[in-house]
């Protein structure tokens, strides 16, 4: 098996949501080279998917991109807190939707080959609405979006966010085949 080795790792700056650093890596071929990795907090998405199979999403702009997407709720694990208790908070906090019985839906590695963050989302078809969203300022809007609709969200853009895509697709897989 081919493997690549690290020699030595730095840090090269850091802040509370992240850290740079510069790996010294030999690929299996016996070469050595500078490769820059980024050490990241996990983060954790839900998806409350209601009884007409559609997910509760938020349409939001990113600046890095400046693009304009539907996305799930989401948010960094906090010290001491569990990836699915962020998922509940998140949710709450994003959309005045408490998530009950979330449940396991996909763990991802959106960017594996330059961080080391795991996405983990979590699943349910239980919440209720307790309020406004106390982070309303996050999103433009908050819908539910039908997942039969995901496959043409992607061809026009406005799914693109890498959880929200992956998700989102599995929970129209198991809607196609009656899960």
């Amino acid at each position: 098996m081919s493997v690549w080795r690290v020699h030595s790792e730095r840090t090269v700056y850091g802040n509370r949501w992240l850290t740079v650093n510069l790996a010294d890596v030999e690929l299996p071929d016996g070469r050595r080279l500078d490769h820059y990795v980024l050490r990241q907090r996990p983060v954790a998405a839900a998806a409350i998917v209601d009884e007409s199979d559609r997910v509760l999403m938020l349409w939001r702009h990113r600046f890095i991109p400046d693009s304009w997407g539907w996305e799930l709720p989401a948010g960094v694990v906090d010290v001491g807190e569990t990836p699915v208790e962020t998922a509940a908070r998140e949710t709450e906090e994003e959309t005045g939707w408490r998530p009950r019985d979330l449940r396991p839906l996909l763990r991802m590695h959106p960017a594996g080959g330059l961080s080391d963050c795991v996405h983990y989302v979590f699943w349910t078809r239980h919440a209720e609405h307790v309020g406004a969203a106390v982070d309303a300022h996050e999103s433009e809007r908050v819908a539910w979006v039908p997942l039969a609709e995901v496959p043409t969200l992607l061809e026009r853009g406005e799914l693109r966010e890498s959880n929200a895509v992956a998700a989102t697709l599995r929970l129209h897989l198991m809607m196609l085949a009656g899960r």
